[in-house]
């Protein structure tokens, strides 16, 4: 069964961006896989860790994608983060830049997702 940790809100503090997920067991024994692919059907980016056994999903939807612009523009740290566990997400910066440069008109992502891509990344 996949693993998906879901992030609850987030938090900007000295130049870092927080993801706060109450799903601590699924960040426990996590590693970040440094590479993030798009879910078009959810609308939603996906950062992928791992731990000993499988690929854990960790979702950004869209309602945090703002705050990932924020991020990308400052070129910011991101961590997910439960009360117990925190996961630096590795190259977070430099795969959601070349995610979002390869949706931008790019009919294969879907309409929509491009469309949302674009509004909120692009200033389209």
């Amino acid at each position: 069964m996949r693993k998906i940790v879901q992030f609850k809100h987030t938090t900007y503090e000295n130049g870092t961006l927080y993801l706060h997920t109450d799903q601590a067991e699924l960040l426990q024994g996590t590693t970040a896989a440094g590479q993030i692919i798009a879910d078009s059907d959810r609308y939603a980016f996906v950062y992928l860790a791992e731990n000993e056994e499988e690929y854990v999903y960790l979702y950004l939807e869209e309602s945090i994608w703002d705050e990932l612009k924020k991020a990308l523009l400052n070129k910011s740290a991101v961590i997910a983060k439960s009360d117990d566990y925190s996961l630096e997400l590795d190259q977070f910066i430099e795969e959601l830049d070349y995610l979002v440069t390869n949706i931008e008109g790019n009919g294969n992502y879907g309409d929509e997702m491009v469309k949302k891509v674009e509004n909120i990344f692009l200033d389209k």
